[in-house]
């Protein structure tokens, strides 16, 4: 849970993401600019993800795997991205490689290529970085070995 006013200080969701990640990126700028995130371990939610859409998807490949792209693109303090874009681009090959295994290839190499065109424009989103801090912050929030 974030404060009202931080999420209308961040600017609210980005809709060029129109969907899928939406989230991710809005948490991700709350978090660059230090708003603490409240922890309510015990709250429910029942969320049916991708239950219109369908959960493997062509449409969901698309959206999904596009937007990763330009979350890490747009929000990556710089060091970070600097540090982890080899990272980041042989995991973009290895997704590309496992799904059209899955019969999602056009899906997914359309979703990179569109990213790839698209760079600029989320590149020209990117706040400042904040400080030296704000990128040991995120490297402690990331998942970096998968799931526990």
């Amino acid at each position: 849970m974030y404060r009202l006013s931080a999420f209308v200080e961040v600017g609210g969701f980005d809709e060029s993401y129109f969907m899928y990640v939406e989230d991710i990126d809005l948490g991700f700028r709350l978090q660059l600019c230090g708003h603490p995130c409240l922890l309510v371990s015990n709250a429910i939610v029942d969320h049916i993800g991708s239950a219109i859409t369908g959960e493997r998807s062509d449409f969901t490949v698309y959206h999904g795997h596009r937007n990763l792209v330009f979350n890490y693109v747009k929000n990556m303090p710089l060091p970070l991205l600097v540090g982890t874009l080899p990272i980041h681009i042989i995991a973009n090959v290895w997704s590309i490689i496992v799904l059209t295994l899955r019969g999602h290839g056009r899906a997914i190499v359309r979703a990179k290529r569109d990213a790839l065109k698209s760079m600029f424009r989320y590149i020209s989103k990117r706040q400042p970085d904040h400080s030296f801090g704000t990128s040991r912050h995120i490297w402690r929030m990331l998942n970096k070995w998968g799931n526990p």
